[in-house]
């Protein structure tokens, strides 16, 4: 079944499950903005109510314990606050304002504010109508994600990220300089970085303001003497073994649910993360870091090769080869990495939102993959995560399934590549007729540079 007649099913159904007035309704400026304030008033009133009981959720409970001494390492028990970059540091400190009680509320609002700046930049604050199904599939996908995209540190460089991809290649100094903010507060957009240095002409404009931004970096850390902490974000990861989660973990994890090799799962409490262990996953876990670079640097050659071998063949287009190269290098930065956190998966959303606004129907296959790795991840994480943990053969075949759509997505992107390299009219424009899930555009995009 091809593509065309698999979303054209899946249009059917949304239209006998959806009114035309609903539909109509949900491609408004205020459509949009009532369903991304419902879900985000859900959830501060959700962190509101813990708050008001004195409690955080997931990982906000360790950011606080960390706020509260101040993130001195010698005063906490478990993680050391430096698994993260410095920049880190400051929303968490912003969210101890006002002590403990508040603190996952102001978490959550931050996140909120950062969103909500995301979506108004996406869709021109409602008036690019063609970016408002984009800017819908983003909310719902956030939805799905729920505590994941707002009780982590992800929550906070996802939207940074996708706010840098709608300028794009139009100011390669703000887009580095937005991203570089990002990669010092969790590592991930560093894989756009390398996207966006690769596709633009003025690369000295990104690393300048890399440059930048790092000696502001290293400026704060020399005034908080924590200089030598600085880049423990990349020495805490050395020693961690193969996480529960991670892709390449799976044959592992199938090892110990059937009782194979002496298998089995752990909870590492130093980095308070679970684990499996059984014959040759610590040599796994070596080279898992080298596989990753070489990843990186592989498909940030293909990106390469497709900017100037497209301009042979008469379409290299910036903006695209940006964002199908983020996508390519953000899905290696997860497939081929040993820790394989659940909130990674926020880390896929703003190359596809963005992508989604550009060209419908070039990302829609991507688009719907993630909104079946957001439910998948959903069901490990935080619905049956014990059941997994203790060798649950039903959770697993989720995991695994959640891992091959992965795979898949890295596949698909990589292939995207190549298209654009070898025949950039193969990849589909905007245009005036229906996509298959989308409702019709107001006009064609024009502008090349996000």
């Amino acid at each position: 079944m091809s593509t065309d007649t698999f979303f054209a099913a899946l249009a059917r159904f949304r239209d006998r499950i959806l009114p035309s007035r609903t539909q109509n309704w949900l491609k408004t400026s205020r459509g949009l903005w009532t369903i991304f304030g419902a879900i985000h008033g859900l959830f501060l009133v959700l962190a509101g109510l813990l708050s008001l009981r004195g409690e955080a959720f997931s990982d906000t409970f360790i950011y606080r314990i960390w706020a509260s001494v101040d993130f001195n390492e010698s005063l906490v028990t478990g993680p050391s606050p430096w698994v993260y970059p410095i920049l880190a540091l400051i929303p968490m400190a912003i969210a101890y304002i006002f002590g403990s009680g508040p603190f996952l509320f102001i978490w959550v609002l931050m996140i909120a504010a950062l969103n909500t700046l995301a979506v108004g930049k996406l869709t021109q604050w409602g008036k690019k109508t063609e970016a408002i199904p984009a800017a819908l599939w983003w909310t719902v996908f956030t939805a799905l994600m729920a505590w994941l995209g707002f009780a982590r540190v992800d929550g906070l460089t996802a939207p940074a990220v996708l706010i840098a991809l709608t300028i794009g290649v139009a100011s390669p100094f703000l887009t580095s300089f937005i991203l570089s903010i990002a990669t010092w507060t969790k590592v991930w957009p560093a894989a756009v970085v390398l996207a966006l240095f690769t596709v633009v002409k003025k690369r000295v404009q990104v690393v300048l303001a890399g440059v930048l931004v790092t000696a502001l970096v290293v400026g704060m850390a020399l005034s908080m003497n924590a200089l030598p902490n600085l880049l423990n974000f990349l020495l805490e990861q050395g020693d961690r073994g193969m996480q529960l989660e991670a892709t390449f973990t799976t044959p592992w994890l199938w090892m110990s649910v059937l009782g194979l090799g002496d298998a089995h799962m752990y909870m590492n409490q130093d980095i308070n993360s679970m684990q499996v262990d059984g014959p040759g996953s610590k040599a796994m876990s070596v080279l898992m870091q080298p596989l990753l670079v070489a990843a990186a640097l592989l498909v940030a050659g293909l990106v390469f090769w497709a900017l100037h071998t497209g301009k042979r063949n008469g379409g290299a287009d910036r903006t695209a080869l940006l964002l199908f190269g983020s996508l390519a290098l953000v899905t290696a930065f997860v497939v081929f990495n040993k820790v394989g956190s659940p909130q990674f998966m926020v880390w896929l959303a703003p190359a596809v939102a963005v992508g989604l606004s550009y060209q419908w129907k070039a990302w829609r296959v991507p688009a719907t993959m993630l909104i079946g790795v957001a439910i998948l991840t959903f069901l490990v994480y935080p619905l049956f995560y014990d059941a997994l943990s203790h060798d649950n053969a039903i959770m697993a075949a989720v995991l695994t399934l959640r891992n091959l759509l992965l795979v898949v997505l890295f596949v698909w992107s990589v292939c995207q590549l190549f298209l654009m390299g070898r025949n950039p009219g193969l990849i589909p424009r905007h245009d005036l007729t229906r996509d298959a899930v989308s409702a019709p555009v107001a006009a064609p995009s024009t502008n090349k540079e996000l």
